[in-house]
């Protein structure tokens, strides 16, 4: 079981980082090709989200490899659910129907909650 959390979320954690730190450093034009939905967010937010996803991907790993608090993986995870659950409403809102990684990540971090509750939670 534990196998299984730290392949699942060493791999969200991966995703998020890279992500989350495009966010951090590139310009619109930059990312827009990535990320169509850019120009309805402003900058400011975008960066947010940004630190957010790296936050939550340190959160994923660093609890539980310390065993400092460790259920905060739980509630990392949580939170990607919460995120990519906007994510799809911000892309449904916006005419863009391509939310299949987003349903993906949603997905995997619901996974991530599951195994996380087993294994750490109490």
């Amino acid at each position: 079981m534990n196998i299984d959390y730290w392949t699942v979320a060493g791999l969200l954690a991966t995703f998020y980082v890279y992500a989350g730190t495009l966010k951090l450093i590139r310009s619109r034009d930059q990312l827009r090709p990535m990320m169509g939905w850019v120009d309805r967010v402003p900058l400011p937010a975008l960066r947010a989200l940004g630190t957010v996803e790296v936050l939550g991907a340190i959160g994923l790993i660093l609890p539980p490899l310390t065993g400092i608090a460790p259920w905060l993986a739980l509630t990392a995870a949580s939170g990607f659910v919460l995120l990519q659950t906007g994510a799809i409403a911000v892309h449904l809102m916006g005419g863009d129907r391509r939310i299949a990684l987003n349903v993906g990540l949603t997905a995997t971090a619901a996974v991530i909650m599951w195994l996380a509750t087993r294994l750490w939670s109490g």
